[in-house]
């Protein structure tokens, strides 16, 4: 029955009581006798106390939708309210259900082509990168050794400086094309684009340590390049926002699957809002059905999780 007439046949039940009552041994004098002041109060309780009964079940289910509602979060999928309720309110909860599965697959799909692009988009970088400003830089180093070679002395050191410069900015533009397409990962496999990962953000006041299982599973390509865009993203966070003096990475192969871990001996989180890199993390969790999670870290500091479920496990 809707909620509609289960609300107004439980009035009309209870008022039509109270008016055969009135009509019939209950009366009402003029003054008002205590007891019958006290029948009526007693039949004003229970009629108060039916309505909000009835409304506390009835509406119950649409409160915990509203919860639901105001707590559901895309980048974690999965959770849903339980069908609860008769009538409209059931249809109502089973169509917000429905609708929280189309969102999702959309919201999948679309991160899928958003997130597919922009790996293209890294890879003509870095293609131009090395094959436009890389050869202009070489090309420019030729000539300023050419040029010295030829300098007057006073001059000569001047030149060697700037050699020394242009080869620092060469060296810098080859780094920034190797984190936008990661050819280790193409050409080498995904453990050793980690361990060239973590020998990359290893410097004087950070130390990267990595332990990789040899007996991975063989992966897909999509699957590695996630694993290793959230270990770079875990280890650019360390570097910016951690403070942190160490840094772990591990991938081992676990009963629930591949497990990545990023965690950090810095500051923590401490209630910081997720920003966008954390969110392109979880993007990119979806798209392979991996779980990440964000917490502390074994001592302190920060620890990223990735979880991958492998063909065998997910069985």
């Amino acid at each position: 029955m809707p909620l509609f007439w289960r609300i107004f046949l439980l009035n009309a039940v209870v008022l039509t009581a109270a008016t055969a009552l009135l009509l019939g041994p209950v009366t009402v004098s003029t003054p008002v006798l205590l007891t019958e002041a006290a029948v009526l109060t007693a039949g004003l309780a229970a009629m108060l106390i039916a309505n909000g009964v009835l409304l506390r079940v009835g509406l119950g289910p649409l409160q915990r939708l509203t919860r639901a509602m105001t707590t559901t979060d895309l980048l974690r999928p999965g959770a849903r309210p339980a069908v609860a309720g008769q009538g409209e309110i059931a249809e109502l909860i089973t169509t917000f259900n429905a609708m929280l599965d189309r969102l999702e697959a959309e919201r999948a799909l679309s991160a899928a082509r958003a997130l597919s692009a922009q790996e293209a988009e890294r890879h003509r970088i870095a293609q131009e990168l090395h094959d436009e400003v890389g050869q202009t830089l070489t090309a420019v180093l030729l000539e300023l050794k050419r040029v010295a070679d030829h300098a007057p002395p006073a001059l000569r050191e001047d030149l060697h400086q700037v050699q020394e410069t242009t080869r620092a900015g060469l060296d810098e533009i080859r780094r920034i094309a190797r984190r936008l397409r990661p050819g280790v990962l193409e050409e080498l496999g995904l453990a050793s684009a980690l361990k060239a990962l973590t020998n990359e953000f290893t410097g004087p006041a950070l130390t990267v340590r990595h332990h990789i299982d040899a007996d991975l599973p063989l992966l897909s390509r999509d699957t590695e390049l996630v694993l290793y865009r959230v270990a770079q993203e875990g280890l650019t966070n360390a570097v910016r926002h951690a403070g942190a003096d160490r840094v772990d990475l591990t991938l081992t192969h676990t009963s629930a699957g591949v497990e990545l871990s990023v965690s950090d001996d810095g500051d923590g989180i401490h209630g910081a809002p997720e920003g966008a890199g954390i969110s392109g993390m979880r993007e990119r969790a979806l798209l392979i059905g991996a779980g990440l999670s964000l917490g502390p870290g074994p001592e302190r500091g920060t620890e990223v999780r990735l979880v991958v479920p492998t063909p065998h496990e997910s069985d």
